[in-house]
């Protein structure tokens, strides 16, 4: 199908472009999705599912205060290495604990 030369057609090369600046844009801005879905029977409550989606950049989301992943230890390595750090602390203090209370009893 030939257009004229002066009219643009619909979904050309220009939608990836188009795409790519309104993926930018979502991420740049921010976008929020909430939804709540609640099942009852007779009065009943059964079932309550709440939906909290956002959708953002790193930069965007450490913006609006959002930055859980940075403290998580299946997701960030120094978040992990303090989580360890913070066991292992926590071990030598109980092994220390025992081994003072074990030469108590050989004493007494």
């Amino acid at each position: 199908m030939t257009m004229p030369s002066g009219l643009s057609r619909p979904y050309e090369d220009n939608s990836s472009a188009n795409l790519a600046d309104i993926l930018e844009r979502v991420l740049d801005k921010g976008v929020v999705i909430a939804g709540d879905i609640r099942i009852n029977l007779l009065d009943i409550e059964l079932l309550t599912i709440k939906l909290r989606l956002v959708v953002a950049s790193v930069d965007r989301a450490k913006e609006m205060g959002i930055d859980w992943w940075e403290q998580d230890p299946a997701l960030s390595s120094t978040a992990r290495r303090t989580e360890i750090g913070r066991e292992n602390e926590q071990l030598r203090r109980r092994i220390a604990e025992l081994e003072t209370r074990q030469e108590q009893t050989e004493r007494s």
